[in-house]
């Protein structure tokens, strides 16, 4: 089929979709009439349909078909753990990088190299946390839905060990003779982070294999872009994921139009959903059965949140070692002896409160838990009194 014919068959679906066809029958049609294409070339046919007049609002009809098209193409593409867009095939290319710092790190303990060699690399291996918070925060979700908890319970509590381990071995440095902090810091530091690349690909990663769908590892591709990547750049296939999602039109689109009506006022979805994204706090809330159910989506998060964690138990969302804390804070407010909880802790070099609070109904029901996070550091420096609008 020439081009021609392809933005004529194109063209004709987009117009079946404004007269109701069916997003899946467009996408049967497609492939039926069209058959197999690239993304990008179905970008092309549809810039030409632009460029000779068609409606950006017209194209946008197909954006659903395109990207379960996409999709379609993608999960052939991940199949198998060897395509390079495969989360997993992402997951071991930055441990290939983990191990040349932590090889560089060996090689410059054996040449005696200055402290100031040593912390550079330190500084670089400490952005490992990302790749760990990825792992934590996309492929764990999955596992439990498939009944396997194992890696929340455990391997979380081992990624928080190689934290602790390399905050004290970068503290560390200088203040302790290189000997004893070789033996005592920096080794048990990079043994634990091999051991790990050790435990990921040997234990880890073959059970998410068989495990997952490959429609499940389009999800942690699709929200990979999120979290982000450490030492490896962002695959091509994970942008165009994600710029397919923002043209999108979905149907929830038009339900943000819906007004919620409450005691004190009326707004609309749509504006409920942005004025709530606007505050300067990040919003998490945990319904009566442990179940997470919302986080807003604020621009700069503090602490990270993704999609897949909605309908998670809350105790699976945090490390081991937070669990006793967690538990005895919703189980207080379930019984109704207390109704908040705070804390505040120095996070890269800034002061974050962190409170929760029980939500309860008219009777005093308890209906969940709202976690409130917020950056105090510059509030702490307030002084004396501001009435004027200043620039």
């Amino acid at each position: 089929m020439g081009e021609a014919d392809r933005k004529a068959s194109l063209k004709e679906i987009i117009l079946a979709l404004h007269h109701g066809l069916s997003i899946e029958a467009a996408k049967e049609r497609f492939e039926k009439e069209i058959g197999d294409i690239t993304s990008r070339e179905i970008a092309q046919l549809e810039q030409a349909l632009i460029n000779e007049g068609t409606s950006p609002d017209e194209i946008k009809k197909f954006c659903n078909v395109h990207a379960l098209l996409f999709e379609k193409s993608l999960s052939k593409q991940i199949a198998t753990a060897e395509s390079p867009a495969h989360p997993v095939s992402l997951f071991k290319a930055e441990n290939r990088e983990i191990e040349k710092i932590t090889a560089a790190l060996k090689d410059l303990i054996a040449k005696k190299a200055e402290n100031k060699a040593i912390a550079e690399q330190l500084e670089k291996l400490r952005e490992v946390d990302l790749h760990y918070v990825r792992k934590e925060q996309l492929l764990f979700p999955f596992l439990e839905k498939h009944g396997f908890p194992g890696p929340s319970k455990v391997m979380w509590g081992k990624d928080n060990e190689v934290r602790d381990l390399l905050k004290q071995a970068i503290a560390r440095l200088g203040e302790t003779p290189r000997e004893e902090y070789v033996e005592k810091y920096l080794r048990p530091a990079l043994d634990e982070i091999e051991g790990m690349i050790f435990k990921e690909e040997n234990i880890l990663f073959p059970t998410s294999l068989e495990m997952l769908t490959p429609a499940e590892w389009i999800e942690i591709l699709k929200e990979s872009g999120d979290v982000g990547y450490v030492y490896i750049e962002q695959p091509a296939e994970t942008l165009t994921l994600e710029e397919l999602e923002r043209s999108t039109t979905k149907e929830v689109e038009t339900k943000k139009e819906e007004m919620v009506t409450l005691p004190t006022g009326e707004v609309s979805l749509k504006e409920l959903m942005w004025a709530l994204n606007s505050l300067p706090v990040d919003i998490s809330f945990v319904d009566k059965n442990d179940e997470v159910r919302y986080f807003n989506d604020t621009k700069d998060r503090i602490f990270v949140r993704t999609k897949t964690v909605i309908g998670r138990k809350v105790q699976n969302c945090h490390p081991p070692k937070s669990l006793d804390v967690v538990e005895k804070i919703i189980n207080s407010f379930r019984s109704g002896k207390k109704s908040k909880a705070e804390f505040w802790l120095n996070l890269k070099g800034r002061l974050v409160l962190v409170r929760y609070f029980a939500v309860r109904d008219e009777s005093r029901h308890y209906l969940g838990t709202l976690e409130v996070t917020q950056d105090i550091t510059d509030i702490k420096k307030l002084e004396g009194e501001r009435r004027l609008l200043s620039d």
